[in-house]
């Protein structure tokens, strides 16, 4: 039988509320004799809390929300490591965490969970155009902030919005390639338009143009996809650069959505006969630990992770007295483009091997 605090009360000598007013920190105005004598039931009778009565009593239970498009995307246990890093260390909150495949009524349905035990703070990761699911759950109590989409134009939100400058992100991807003498770009996405890719494929574009480019600069979509993006994304770049293989002209620099996407472009590459970067050179976008273990190592632009983390739990914790969401978006720039190995010269501009000078053949006298 487990150890109540009526227990502790008793081995104390003092009374259930004393009892309880060492456990929520209310021992300020209590005698040191007093508050040792709890502190030492508590220990010898190895007494936990009842989370279960916590929450009933509180209605809330210290778990911070955090519904994600999909686990087997890395970029999402980056930030999930790094949002209960911070919500843990600094809030004393753990982490519950779901996928939703950005479908609205997984996520709808997540909410419902989450409030039903006592969840009232969650991050969410989703490119939905419709937030009125999440307008639905902040009524209920829950305090929503979003990952990666800005809020509705002209709609006033109490929803919370952090996201990357996804514009800013494939612009740097873009002009690095300019820099290097590229003058066939393009950027591989996957099929379906969200925000973050629209933003994304706009700064590409605005590259191309400052560099005098934009009529050429191509956009090639990976088509429809037979299973959820995010599980498949290096998938649809291995069956992209298949594509690029046969082009002609085709491009010789490539801005990839997201490191998945340009580490599934150079395997097919690869596959089809083409090295990178000496036929084509790869940038991605996010800056995955992977991204330093592939073969060459990816070019990517670092997302600012932790920085846009932190500010997600902080937003999450500061709850209603947070200001107005649409008054409040934290859009965050790019934190820098690491260079690897994977962007090089354009073909036409690379030196040819220096050749091996012949060896005269010595003849007897």
């Amino acid at each position: 039988m487990s150890t109540t605090i009526q227990d502790v009360a008793r081995k104390a000598g003092v009374s259930v509320s004393t009892v309880s007013n060492v456990l929520n920190g209310r021992a300020d105005r209590m005698r040191a004799e007093t508050l040792a004598r709890v502190e030492a039931a508590i220990a010898a009778l190895n007494f936990r809390p009842s989370k279960l009565a916590q929450q009933l009593k509180t209605g809330q239970t210290p778990l911070l929300g955090l519904l994600v498009p999909s686990m087997t995307n890395p970029m999402y246990g980056y930030m999930a490591r790094e949002i209960e890093s911070y919500a843990q260390e600094h809030f004393g909150f753990r982490l519950l965490i779901g996928s939703t495949y950005r479908d609205r009524a997984k996520e709808s349905a997540f909410f419902e969970d989450l409030l039903a035990h006592g969840v009232r703070r969650v991050i969410v990761i989703s490119s939905l155009a419709d937030e009125r699911h999440f307008e639905s759950a902040v009524e209920q109590g829950m305090v929503v902030v979003s990952y990666d989409r800005g809020a509705t134009p002209g709609k006033r939100s109490r929803v919370g919005h952090v996201m990357p400058d996804n514009f800013e992100a494939a612009r740097l991807a873009t002009r690095h390639l300019v820099a290097h003498g590229h003058t066939r770009l393009a950027f591989a996405t996957v099929a379906g338009m969200t925000m973050s890719r629209s933003a994304k494929i706009d700064g590409f574009h605005a590259a191309a143009e400052e560099a005098g480019l934009r009529a050429t600069a191509e956009v090639l979509d990976g088509g429809s996809l037979d299973e959820y993006g995010d599980a498949v994304i290096a998938e649809v770049g291995r069956a992209t650069a298949h594509r690029i293989a046969t082009m002609a002209p085709r491009p010789t620099g490539i801005v990839a959505l997201n490191d998945l996407m340009a580490i599934g472009l150079m395997a097919g590459l690869r596959e089809a006969g083409l090295e990178v970067p000496r036929d084509v050179s790869v940038v991605g976008i996010d800056g995955l630990y992977l991204a330093g273990l592939c073969n060459p190592g990816l070019t990517t632009v670092q997302l600012p992770v932790r920085e846009m983390a932190r500010a997600m739990v902080e937003r999450a914790m500061q709850g209603e007295h947070s200001p107005p969401a649409d008054e409040s978006d934290q859009v965050f720039a790019p934190a820098r483009l690491v260079e690897r190995e994977s962007v090089a010269a354009p073909p036409e501009r690379q030196r040819p091997p220096a050749a091996h000078p012949l060896r005269e053949e010595k003849t007897s006298p």
